[in-house]
């Protein structure tokens, strides 16, 4: 039987028309060496943010169905040029949307969560010696509405899809090389890691690296799914997305991450009381809002403030949550906070390695740089700084933990 291959192409990939007919040449050259091929593929560039503005002309907070249905658009402009480039070479391939794929989710818009994928037309197609081209970013919900993953949605799409067809590979291309220590558009000594782990790629992306949406990940690792990460405009070996192995236990931080893309949420004056903090929390999960870190003061005067933070596309909404919930918990208001940034230092080698922490909080107070919060699992710790710091903590972290390319090779 085959190869079975999915391939993945982003944004900046296909920003073009002269990067679509290379990317074409991509998939042929990969059909031609023998494999069936399923291609997912995001909207033209910044199409999706484009896309959003216009709405947000209209109305700054639209119908998330309405929103759905309208950022859903890019990525059928993308297929459809796509499979023109591939017939223009002289193979026949088909463009699909994830409806027409059957790709079943839940009805969450702008964060819907992919219940089951029928492969069925994917297969019939692939059997007529087609290659698959399909729509990423994209559902359809039980009740017929179309919906979309959330932002970087494409990857979990491709990573569904490779485990539905269970596909010998899934490759994520991109434009950089794979991987690397830090963004390398940052922090220019960064290295290219050749071989991580998924836990290690998992954190990474969550903590705003923007190489793989996180939930992506989480597929893969649950599934075992082979990833591999490379340059769209660049032949050569990228990163190896795998299980933990024993060599990377030697390795003490793999990367430092920076996610200037969140924002802070203050709740003043909450009475301290049993289950202020669950009913508050309750709510907003309830507006599909995801939290990241949370802080609580120490109580003493029977008032505390809690922080929390959330994705600034969010913070508007979790707002407009908590201050019709102010009354109800005879809480004092909710303030805003837009000029932070969360720098995170990730390696499973900190598991069985002590001080780490005391490393990076040395090393940021050396810089007079203030941290806000912390919140810190097995393998990696993060902090919540000032904005206007954040690519001088990231370079100094990325100095301090010996990542750079002078330190020798990584992994």
């Amino acid at each position: 039987m085959p190869k079975l291959v999915v391939q993945k192409f982003g944004g900046s990939s296909v920003a073009t028309v002269d990067r679509i007919k290379k990317i074409a040449q991509i998939v042929v050259k990969t059909y031609k060496n023998g494999a069936n091929v399923v291609v997912v593929v995001s909207a033209l560039g910044d199409t999706t943010d484009k896309l959003i503005g216009l709405a947000r002309q209209i109305d700054f907070n639209p119908d998330e169905r309405e929103m759905d249905m309208l950022i859903s658009t890019g990525e059928q402009v993308s297929v459809s040029l796509l499979a023109m480039a591939i017939h223009k070479l002289g193979k026949e391939a088909i463009s699909l949307t994830g409806a027409q794929v059957g790709i079943s989710t839940d009805s969450a818009h702008t964060k819907a969560r992919i219940i089951d994928i029928s492969t069925k037309r994917i297969k019939d197609e692939l059997k007529k010696k087609k290659i698959v081209i399909v729509a990423g970013f994209q559902g359809i919900s039980r009740d017929e509405n179309i919906t979309t993953l959330g932002r970087g949605g494409s990857d979990l799409t491709a990573v569904a899809l490779a485990k539905a067809l269970k596909a010998d590979i899934c490759e994520i291309y991109t434009d950089v090389k794979g991987v690397y220590t830090a963004d390398p558009r940052i922090v220019l000594d960064a290295k290219k890691i050749s071989v991580i782990s998924y836990d290690e790629m998992l954190e990474l992306a969550s903590l705003g690296a923007q190489i793989m949406q996180s939930r992506s990940i989480e597929v893969a690792k649950k599934f075992d799914i082979p990833l591999h990460v490379r340059s769209s405009f660049s032949a050569g070996a990228g990163t190896q997305i795998i299980k933990e192995f024993k060599i990377m236990e030697g390795v003490l931080v793999s990367g430092v991450a920076l996610n200037k893309n969140e924002a802070k949420v203050t709740i003043c004056d909450v009475p301290d009381k049993p289950g202020v903090a669950a009913r508050i929390f309750k709510e907003i999960a309830e507006a599909n809002i995801n939290i990241d870190m949370i802080v609580q003061n120490i109580s003493r005067t029977g008032f505390t403030d809690i922080s929390f933070t959330v994705e600034k596309v969010d913070l508007n909404k979790a707002t407009k949550v908590i201050k019709s919930l102010l009354p109800k918990i005879k809480a004092g208001g909710v303030l805003q906070d837009k000029d932070i940034a969360k720098i995170s230092i990730v390696g499973v080698g900190m598991k069985s390695h002590s001080g780490v922490a005391a490393k990076m909080f040395r090393s940021l107070g050396k810089a007079k740089i203030n941290i806000e919060m912390i919140s810190t699992s097995e393998i990696k710790i993060s902090c919540v700084i000032r904005k206007g710091k954040a690519e001088l903590a990231l370079k100094i972290l990325h100095k301090e933990f010996g990542l750079s390319k002078k330190s020798g090779s990584n992994k």
